[in-house]
């Protein structure tokens, strides 16, 4: 099965190219993505076990046993994400200044812990792999990296803040 990381990196690959559809099968699991102008949509097979229960026959008082047999039932699960992301237009006049936008829904953080020192800070310089927050989604802590080198302009976003997919958290004024 492919780790979240993976399917934004395919995702991701498929947006800026000039595919349509993408398909992949590997271990019963199933991604579809179709690009359309507005939607990216992403199906996965659930995998459903239904124990069939005895039944006895009330004429002969003999009971028939069916055996437990394993019923698949596909059922698409459909995540919608923007094609495009979405551009701070307001903040943004300064070319020179980027977002940092976050990959994924969930609570963001500004530390590690609520006891550890803030990975950046106004005015602090990052490069492309520093980690600047995390975002917690499903119990899961997923560190974010700038992508982009420069200085912290902004903080966007308030320490344990539900972010959206896209969502700006950070300006940052390019080298």
């Amino acid at each position: 099965m492919l780790k979240i990381q993976e399917i934004r990196e395919i995702i991701k690959l498929i947006d800026q190219s000039s595919i349509d559809k993408f398909t992949y099968e590997a271990d019963g699991a199933k991604i579809k993505i179709v690009k359309s102008n507005t939607v990216a949509t992403a199906t996965a097979p659930i995998q459903v076990q239904m124990p069939v229960p005895d039944v006895q026959d009330s004429t002969s008082g003999a009971q028939t046993v069916q055996p437990s047999a394993p019923v698949s039932v596909e059922a698409p699960k459909k995540v919608a994400a923007p094609v495009a992301e979405p551009a701070v237009e307001e903040k943004v006049a300064d070319p020179s200044l980027k977002s940092i936008v976050s990959p994924m829904v969930g609570t963001f953080y500004k530390s590690s812990s609520p006891e550890a020192a803030p990975f950046v800070q106004v005015g602090q310089k990052v490069g492309t792999e520093d980690v600047v927050c995390i975002v917690e989604a499903m119990k899961l802590f997923n560190e974010i990296e700038a992508e982009v080198s420069g200085e912290i302009v902004e903080i966007l976003v308030k320490d344990g803040q539900l972010v959206e997919y896209g969502q700006p958290l950070f300006l940052v004024k390019e080298n």
